[in-house]
């Protein structure tokens, strides 16, 4: 089924549904650059795992009111095991990526991180068995090769913070892949309520050995952090749903634009020729795989 051009009229205007997709996805970047920002802001006062739970347990209570509508009915599974499995390659990547963004600059974790997709198709080759050509081999290369770009091993002090967020990238792509197999037989609340059953007390055992309760402002924060993180899940879901994913990707790009704003405004963080370099390099190879895999689905 074609998707209809136009999804929605206010006002007697009709809006494209691509372009309602676009302006979703460009909310999305920005509420999660937010997010990132608020993360690094903490992790000067807070430590990067306890702002995990936090970020778990506020995402728990946004969900709260879906049992109390659906009862245990979406807890149903005979897939515990792979759940938990997610759970804690979920929680595993938090814990990365909160470390990272405490320790490096938010335009490099941002850059890094583009780097998942290109994991996602590794993982994708070893244990789903998917094909791979010679077109996203080179990809790939072009890709890991931003990321070494960025990380420069060997070139001086390595920053230990986009090490970090690298690895956080492998945990992202090995949850796509997880999500991917759990999607085949589950439901996408059931995948999103054990998601959150695993991660919250599994954050939680991890912030316990750098626990400090937070003051009413830190707390102020970690609910806007919540909020965020929920605003821009919601809105890169609603993009998805409007639009055809190669029609909203080329804006994640905009993730580093926003973070090297918030970086400069509020850290005075400038990021280096490097960084931009790897990170289009990283972005645009992504960006080539995921157009080449909705081809070979269409075809």
């Amino acid at each position: 089924m074609r998707r209809p051009l136009i999804s929605s009229e206010a006002g007697g205007l009709k809006v494209p549904s691509t372009i309602r997709g676009m302006g979703y996805m460009l909310v999305s970047t920005l509420a999660f650059a937010a997010l990132h920002g608020c993360i690094r802001y903490l992790a000067s006062e807070m430590h990067p795992f306890e702002i995990a739970f936090f970020r778990f347990l506020f995402g728990f209570l946004v969900l709260a009111p879906v049992f109390l509508r659906h009862g245990l009915a979406p807890l149903r599974t005979r897939r515990l095991g792979l759940h938990a499995l997610r759970g804690g390659v979920q929680t595993t990547q938090a814990l990365l990526s909160f470390l990272a963004l405490g320790l490096a600059p938010l335009a490099k974790v941002a850059a890094v991180q583009f780097s998942a997709p290109l994991f996602v198709a590794v993982a994708a080759l070893l244990f789903l068995g998917e094909a791979i050509r010679a077109q996203r081999i080179a990809a790939l290369l072009i890709g890991f090769a931003g990321t070494w770009i960025i990380i420069r091993p060997g070139m001086g002090e390595v920053d230990t913070g986009a090490v970090v967020a690298l690895f956080g990238s492998v945990a992202i792509a090995l949850t796509m892949i997880l999500v991917k197999v759990l999607a085949r037989t589950e439901s996408s609340l059931t995948i999103t309520l054990y998601q959150a059953l695993f991660t919250t007390p599994l954050t939680f055992v991890a912030a316990l050995f750098y626990w400090q309760t937070p003051t009413l402002e830190q707390l102020a924060w970690l609910v806007l952090m919540g909020t965020l993180g929920s605003l821009a899940h919601f809105t890169l879901a609603q993009a998805c749903k409007e639009a055809d994913v190669t029609a909203i990707l080329p804006l994640d790009y905009t993730k580093l634009v926003w973070a090297m704003v918030l970086g400069y405004l509020v850290f005075t963080e400038i990021p280096d020729l490097w960084t931009w370099l790897g990170g289009s390099l990283i972005f645009g190879s992504s960006l080539y795989i995921a157009y080449r895999e909705k081809q070979a689905r269409d075809a």
